[in-house]
């Protein structure tokens, strides 16, 4: 499903390494952890997967397709099979609920009556059906990534990515937002969530590929078993 073959990133005219020769394999239906300090090269990382950068070099495939080599005019047919989550939710402020989750099926054109059905569902599988008037200024930080959430999901994709999905909020509401991730994992969906949050990490028990300097320095499979 996602596949690097000895992925270089540098930076700058002293040729930082952000990734210094990394391989790593994803299969279909994995639930996989990304973890590192600050500066290991977790969110360079996510940015080559969605093809936001290009490496310097080496090989990057995703849900098939050979992003390194992927033509500008096809990024967009690349993404509509990734749904992204961010920290910062990226919501529109001037839109409600409904519209924020809705805007993601019409810039692809779907059906107005497939859209209904579609933004109903992914409020239900988020729990904020009720919330589907309200604009983002009147929601809490929880409320705010589940729209994140159900706007990434809403087009059914393959592969989803979260970057840092729990780091603005609390417990609570992180424990909320993990679970609806395990629950699309279980309906098929390949999850990939970048984080600095162990304490979620040791609670899921699943796939962890700990990044240090760019490097892989450990890829330790679900129950603790090495990959």
């Amino acid at each position: 499903m996602i596949r690097l073959e000895k992925v270089t990133k540098t930076y700058g005219d002293n040729h930082t390494h952000a990734l210094d020769h990394v391989s790593l394999n994803i299969q279909k239906g994995e639930f996989v952890f990304i973890v590192g300090d600050s500066g290991a090269g977790k969110s360079t990382l996510f940015k080559l997967l969605i093809k936001e950068l290009q490496p310097s070099s080496g090989e990057i495939y995703v849900n098939g397709k050979r992003v390194t080599r992927l033509r500008r005019r096809k990024i967009p047919m690349l993404r509509r099979d990734i749904g992204v989550v961010f920290q910062d939710f990226r919501l529109l402020k001037d839109r409600n609920v409904y519209q924020n989750i809705a805007f993601a099926q019409r810039v692809i054109s779907v059906p107005a009556s497939k859209i209904r059905k579609n933004v109903a569902e992914v409020l239900t599988l988020t729990g904020i059906s009720e919330k589907y008037r309200s604009y983002p200024d009147q929601l809490s930080g929880g409320e705010q990534q589940r729209v994140a959430l159900a706007r990434a999901l809403v087009n059914k994709p393959k592969i989803l990515l979260a970057d840092e999905p729990t780091g603005n909020l609390d417990p609570g509401n992180s424990k909320i937002i993990m679970d609806i991730l395990e629950e699309v994992n279980r309906r098929g969906t390949t999850v990939v969530v970048v984080t600095h949050n162990h304490e979620i990490v040791r609670h899921m028990n699943k796939r962890v590929i700990n990044l240090k300097n760019g490097i892989v320095v450990n890829d330790i499979g679900e129950g603790g078993l090495r990959a």
